[in-house]
Formats: C-alpha cells, structure tokens, sequence
C-alpha cells in the first residue's frame, strides 16, 4: 500500500504543530472537567497536571521507549536485538495514543510497554510475553498482567491502525539511487551511521506525525552527506526532481527544512527532580480505576472459570501471553 492512500496519511498525519497542541490540550481539558467537575478553578490547578506538564512527561517517556528497544534484549540469545521498525512502530503508536488520551487517565509507564509489545508482533520480531517481561524491572506477573489488560484499549485508541509507514525503505531507495546516478558521492554506504542517528532522534519529534516517510528519508540522507562535508544540492534539483517535476520541489525543500530544524531542536528528557515531581503529583490525580495498584482497578476484574472461557487450546500451552487470566470491564473503555 502507498503510503498516500494509507490510513497513517487519511487519520494519523496532522496539518501542523498548533493542531497538535489543541488536540493534546483538549485530551486534558477532557480529563479535568470529567474528574474535576466538583472542584473550583484553583482546586483543579494544584490537583491536576497542566497540558504543559503532561506534554513534558510524554516526552521524556518518548526517550524512555527508545531506551528501553536499545537495551531490550533475548533472554535466550542475547545476541538478538530489538528490530528498528519495531522501535519506531512503538514511538508512532505511543505519540498516536496521547493524542486523544491524557497521562492521568492512562499511565505512561504501562502504556509505554503495551506499545513496544503491540509493535514486536506487528512488525513481526517475534517474542513470547515471558521473553518480553524479562526486559522490564519490577514483578514479571504483574508487567504481564498489565499489557496484556492494556493491549485491547491500545488497538482501539489506534482505531485498529496498526500498519506504519517508516523512512526505512525511502532511505534504501535513495542510497540505491544515488549509487546509480549520482556518482560524485563517493561510497554512499558511508553515510549509514549518521542516517541511523538522525531517525532514532526524529522519532522523538513530532515531525513522524506531519510529514510523509519519504520527506525524512531525504532529511536523513541530506544530513547524513553535510555531515561529511558533502552536498546532495546538484542530486536533489536536478537528478531526483527533473525539470517536468520542478513546481513540486519548493514544497519538498521546506518540508525537508521543517524536519531538520524539530531534529535539531529535540527535547531532552526531564531532569530527575522535575520528573518525580510531576511523577508525584501524576500519582495523586490519575484515574484509579487504570491504576494497576488499586482496589478500584481490581474491582474492574471478573473472574472467569475456565470452562467459561472461550479460548482454544494453543500449542504455546506454556506460555502466559496465550492465556488471559482477567478481562479490563467495560466500564473501563
């Protein structure tokens, strides 16, 4: 499928950096006058985290998930490493997910691994949930519990769109181009280094929400070249973009432009002291019946007996991730 017929292009790439701030705003207007709705205006200003703060604190967890796929490894072979896809499908669903959801309603951390686990299948690097749960700190069971409760409501808030678009494949294509026809850069396959670097740190940007895979692949490739000196300036106005495509090109270099500048200007995670400050004050305003250490939440669990369950046998008996012990309540969506 192209990209430009893909439901990432019709429902998930946005008109500019304001659209995404209002969207984001309003999931936490949304949040505060649903569980604020008995309290004053200075009440809800020292209770509730801030659209600013809830923006800071998914950003810093944005670093946190590339942390974490960069350390994840096999407990089995610890040669195996997560794939990049894998990790960049996750940064996507979980930018995607806060859109319309605020942090006091759904907790980074737990949504943080449900994204990861949700991408591992998608972009098929297969890994059992036992596996999974070896990579994170803290009770294996209750990790295990938590994804899996939590991966339904995650399909859901992507709307089931679960197939992602990355700059992977451009950026093979330009090099395989560039080979081919621009013969005045000398051994393309030195750029690989400074390309990869780039689209690790574009994902911690928004720019995966606003521009097309191809436009960052460019990005990356024509940053990867400056980085070595070099220009692709004679290749991209001439070669890529012949005189009949020229009145495409201005649109393009802009894109490129915007794209470089968010990389460049990438937010660092929060400092240690701010983060378990706004950590504190998450715990005491978020929704308790999505805390997984609340009796509220508990209470949201029915117990099914096992004959009840409508589950087929699975030739993966061993495995916990192909049982499920408890069921989110519907009042929970």
């Amino acid at each position: 499928m192209m990209y430009g017929s893909s439901t990432q292009f019709r429902s998930w790439t946005f008109k500019d950096e304001h659209e995404l701030k209002r969207l984001r705003v309003q999931a936490n207007a949304d949040f505060i006058e649903k569980f604020g709705a008995d309290m004053t205006p200075e009440e809800r200003r020292q209770h509730f985290l801030t659209a600013e703060e809830e923006h800071l604190m998914v950003r810093s967890y944005e670093h946190s998930l590339r942390d974490f796929c960069k350390k994840f490894r096999d407990p089995r072979d610890a040669r195996i490493r997560m794939l990049p896809s894998a990790a960049t499908t996750a940064q996507h669903y979980f930018k995607r997910f806060y859109i319309y959801n605020s942090v006091m309603d759904y907790h980074p951390k737990e949504i943080l691994v449900t994204c990861v686990y949700l991408a591992c299948k998608i972009e098929e690097f297969y890994v059992t949930i036992n596996d999974f749960v070896h990579n994170v700190r803290g009770d294996k069971k209750k990790a295990i519990e938590i994804i899996l409760n939590n991966e339904l409501q995650l399909t859901q808030e992507l709307q089931f769109n679960l197939i992602i678009h990355q700059p992977f494949r451009p950026v093979e294509g330009l090099l395989i181009d560039i080979k081919t026809r621009f013969p005045q850069l000398h051994d393309p396959e030195r750029l690989r280094l400074y390309i990869e670097e780039f689209l690790e740190k574009v994902n911690l940007t928004d720019a995966i929400l606003l521009y097309a895979p191809g436009q960052i692949a460019l990005a990356a490739v024509t940053t990867a070249v400056s980085r070595l000196g070099e220009n692709l300036d004679h290749y991209v106005t001439d070669i890529l973009f012949p005189q009949e495509q020229k009145q495409h090109l201005p649109v393009l270099i802009e894109a490129v432009r915007k794209i470089k500048k968010m990389v460049k200007n990438t937010e660092p995670p929060l400092s240690d002291s701010m983060r378990k400050e706004i950590e504190a004050k998450l715990e005491r305003c978020r929704n308790q019946q999505n805390n997984p250490n609340s009796s509220q939440y508990r209470a949201n669990y029915s117990e099914w007996d096992d004959e009840d369950l409508p589950i087929a046998s699975s030739p993966f008996s061993g495995d916990v991730s192909m049982g499920v012990e408890r069921i989110r309540s519907p009042s929970a969506y």
